[in-house]
């Protein structure tokens, strides 16, 4: 198998991924045109130009290290949070630069929720409050019933029938799957616009992680999703748009179909093909 830097002392990526360029396309619900990003001196993303459509599943895949879960969390300012880190080039969610300074984040990652790798229960929090956590913590209304939203949240995340007899146990009482399925719950919660997964299944069984992909696709209906996955099967089934992510840069993006079976550029045909990874 080709090492990463065999691979990258053998193509010239800078003619292999597709032009950037700074049109905005209105009927995107999410857009990242020329996203540069440093942790530190170390620049993780360059010059990254991707278009998020509505209700659909857009997958990004790519090698360990090659910017994806950076660039996903640039997408609700989450980069930013990280100390030294830095940005630049523009978010735009309908139309707006999330990064102008009139946007105020904490409603942006309302409006843009993130699921996690591992499953990350509030651990001194029941089932129910984990769901409403982010409703009481953003402020919800006296007049919001709690109850109906908890309930339609975990009937969205396909795991109302399996807890709602024991919403009052403790959020980490349930198996891995159960708790990854109740962190996209409480995402849910909040009536975001779109649902970002960074590698949600990574620490899931064959069985958790069918039941995730299954919900990813029935998600799509709502919202529009971003997930980052290092498991390019999953990829082929859940997703409607792939990026092909190395070294920083966008290598290639198109419909899932396309990349899979007619890849334009060598090296996402070599990366498909397992000939690096």
């Amino acid at each position: 198998m080709m090492t990463t830097s065999s691979i990258a002392k053998e193509e010239n990526i800078s003619q292999l991924k597709p032009l950037q360029q700074e049109t905005i396309c209105p009927t995107a619900k999410m857009q990242a045109i020329n996203v540069d990003a440093w942790f530190g001196q170390k620049q993780i993303l360059k010059t990254v130009s991707l278009t998020v459509k509505p209700n659909t599943v857009t997958a990004i895949i790519g090698p360990s290290g090659c910017g994806k879960s950076t660039f996903l969390r640039c997408f609700n300012r989450m980069h930013e949070l990280v100390p030294n880190s830095k940005m630049t080039g523009k978010i735009l969610l309908d139309g707006k630069n999330i990064y102008d300074r009139q946007m105020d984040p904490v409603q942006i990652r309302r409006r843009v929720g993130m699921v996690f790798q591992k499953p990350n229960p509030f651990p001194t929090m029941n089932i129910y409050d984990n769901v409403a956590a982010g409703l009481r913590l953003t402020g919800a209304k006296k007049d919001t019933n709690l109850d109906d939203i908890v309930k339609r949240s975990l009937e969205q995340a396909t795991l109302w029938d399996e807890v709602k007899d024991d919403l009052k146990k403790p959020g980490t009482s349930i198996s891995g799957g159960q708790q990854q399925r109740l962190c996209i719950a409480r995402a849910i919660a909040l009536q975001p616009e779109v649902i970002l997964m960074d590698e949600p299944c990574s620490a899931l069984d064959p069985i958790a992680t069918a039941k995730i992909e299954k919900l990813v696709i029935e998600l799509k209906q709502d919202y529009a999703v971003v997930i980052v996955t290092h498991n390019m099967q999953q990829a082929s089934r859940v997703s409607d748009y792939t990026a092909f992510m190395y070294l920083g840069e966008l290598v290639e993006f198109d419909e899932t179909s396309k990349i899979f079976e007619n890849p334009k550029n060598k090296l996402t045909e070599k990366y498909i093909t397992g000939e690096f990874g």
